[in-house]
């Protein structure tokens, strides 16, 4: 399988701070034994993870969660002992003076709008991956994240992690040569993995408040299938680029030490999953770096033969897998005697040649190295410290500008049929 977000996240951190932009000057930190009053808005899947790991930390106190779907809210309650709060609208988790940090994990049609609010209230923010709806609000978000002085921190969990921060270090020492490319394979062949999740009994336009859920998106009439599967639907979601491309992304980005991609080239379809979504379902994207290219790839459609992230150099190549190890594979030996080259020259010459080079030999193969990883903080207690420490996060808000906004541009491609660049100091798309 290929490294998934909980991979990394488990193996461990080192946070990096990328100085794209400089911002305001962060807050006062927070000390070390305060309770942090923390918010929730989206308490669906991810949301309710997020709930799961942030309510069993020390120091933090889930006080609100607000969902559209009731029966979310009654997980909400079980999964605290009834302590928190629930509400429909989230406005009101916002609002409240104890909420210090706000955890957002709506569809991503929302982000934008929730994260601007929370930010402009004063909270610390956490915000699901993707990071916004499209790249031009990304940046938004980025800006005002700067400005407001609060961290914020983007739930990928790649570019945080022991995994990435060893491979980047491994690459940096030159242990694999000159990356010239990197191959990211993501395989499903199930209705979970591809979203088709399951739709909960009781839902109903009663129990359901599906004009919040549009909010921003075109009005449609309600439909349960839209509301628990949005990222089949471009009005809520980037498919499978913000979904699964934005935690390759990441790791890259910090890995490579590079900001985005100069330009990409996507191709794919529905080929598997044709049960009304309009976002594909199989893509393949290339995207060019400066001095390398990067190979990502989403199929919904087979689960064989997943290799992992291979990170390949002119010495070596660096395998991430699932296990949460790292695989460092050392290119043969090579000699200067040419075997292929010579093989039409008369016996004579050729075995002169031979004797002159000491050796017909071929190029020695090395056996593979794995580097095993330790376990490590988790991906909500990075940004826990991250709070109390008042430092921007390895996955604040430039970095996860980045990585979305590279899937967003894979889409871009994808649903022009053409190669479209990026200029990351300029923000220009064409």
């Amino acid at each position: 399988m290929t490294p998934t977000r909980r991979t990394f996240t488990k193996a461990g951190s080192a946070a990096i701070v990328y100085n794209f932009v400089k911002g305001a000057a962060l807050q006062k930190a927070v000390a070390a034994n305060d309770t942090l009053g923390f918010g929730f808005i989206g308490t669906g899947i991810r949301g309710m993870y997020l709930l799961e790991e942030f309510h069993k930390l020390s120091g933090v106190k889930a006080l609100v969660a607000a969902d559209i779907y009731d029966g979310h809210h009654l997980r909400a309650k079980e999964v605290t002992n009834g302590a928190i709060e629930t509400t429909r609208d989230y406005r009101k988790v916002i609002e409240r003076k104890d909420v210090d940090v706000v955890v957002i994990a709506t569809p991503d049609h929302w982000h934008k709008q929730m994260a601007l609010e929370a930010l402009a209230a004063g909270k610390h923010v956490y915000l699901e991956k993707p990071m916004c709806w499209s790249i031009e609000q990304c940046i938004e978000v980025a800006k005002a994240a700067d400005a407001s002085g609060k961290i914020m921190q983007i739930g990928s969990g790649a570019g945080m992690a022991a995994l990435t921060q060893k491979t980047r270090e491994l690459i940096k020492s030159g242990a694999i040569g000159k990356v010239n490319q990197i191959r990211m394979d993501t395989r499903r062949n199930n209705a979970e993995g591809a979203w088709v999740y399951a739709i909960p009994p009781d839902a109903s336009p009663e129990t359901i408040d599906w004009p919040r859920f549009l909010g921003p998106a075109p009005k449609k009439d309600y439909d349960p299938k839209i509301f628990f599967r949005w990222r089949c639907w471009w009005e809520y979601s980037g498919g499978v680029a913000t979904d699964l491309f934005v935690h390759l992304l990441t790791m890259l980005h910090q890995a490579m030490d590079v900001p985005a991609p100069k330009s990409v080239v996507s191709q794919g379809g529905i080929y598997r999953w044709n049960d009304g979504r309009t976002v594909p379902d199989m893509m393949e994207s290339v995207f060019d770096y400066d001095g390398f290219l990067a190979n990502i790839s989403v199929n919904l459609g087979n689960s064989f033969g997943n290799q992992g992230v291979m990170i390949y150099g002119s010495e070596g190549t660096l395998q991430m897998n699932s296990r949460g190890s790292l695989i460092h594979h050392l290119e043969p030996q090579q000699s200067d005697v040419q075997r292929y080259a010579t093989n039409a020259w008369p016996k004579a010459m050729r075995e002169a040649y031979f004797a002159q080079k000491g050796s017909p030999g071929r190029p020695a193969m090395e056996k593979p190295k794995e580097i095993a990883m330790e376990r490590g903080t988790s991906h909500q207690e990075m940004f826990l410290e991250c709070v109390r420490a008042n430092k921007q996060s390895g996955e604040g808000p430039w970095q996860g500008a980045a990585a979305a906004g590279a899937a967003h541009l894979a889409n871009l491609s994808y649903r022009q049929g053409r190669r479209m660049s990026w200029d990351w100091k300029t923000g220009k798309i064409s």
